[in-house]
């Protein structure tokens, strides 16, 4: 998105509730709560204090809320890649290293790491793409996520989900 298309924080602020949901609903992947449960605290100074209500708003949600979140978000290379019903967002991320057109050999070690996370944890691995510089960090991420329990995982998946609405929203959204 460019500059000139950038949504101004007075505009989002001066937004219906609705629209602001509507506008930031799927920043959090599928999880409209979190705009809806940041729209009556407007106005938001900048771009960073709108992430920070909204970072908060998860870390305060229920751990049922948190985990349907991190099981809204689409593996990599999966299913929702393949029957391309994959988010925009999710679609430009995923296709930053090519995830949407891997390799056969990259694409049955990402599968073999898909399912593994899902038998392990029940959700799938989440990166922020824009953290990485190539599918051999994704891969050495997993593997260094996979050794962690329940507890450690979602942690880290949220943190990785935090990250990658900040980009969500500096793509959106200008600064103040």
């Amino acid at each position: 998105m460019s500059e000139q298309s950038l949504i101004a924080m007075s505009r989002v602020n001066a937004l219906s509730d609705s629209a602001f949901v509507e506008l930031l609903g799927g920043v959090y992947e599928h999880s409209p709560w979190v705009a809806e449960a940041v729209v009556a605290n407007r106005p938001f100074a900048n771009r960073e204090a709108l992430q920070q209500a909204m970072k908060t708003a998860v870390e305060t949600g229920s751990s049922d809320r948190q985990l349907a979140l991190l099981k809204a978000h689409p593996e990599f290379a999966g299913k929702a890649a393949t029957e391309g019903s994959l988010t925009e967002s999710s679609t430009a991320e995923q296709s930053r290293l090519s995830l949407n057109n891997l390799p056969a050999d990259q694409h049955r070690q990402m599968q073999h790491y898909n399912r593994r996370f899902m038998d392990k944890f029940g959700f799938p691995g989440i990166v922020a793409v824009r953290l990485n510089s190539s599918v051999a960090e994704i891969f050495e991420q997993f593997d260094r996520r996979l050794e962690n329990n329940f507890d450690q995982e979602v942690e880290q998946a949220l943190e990785q989900v935090h990250a990658i609405v900040r980009f969500r929203l500096e793509d959106l959204l200008l600064e103040s």
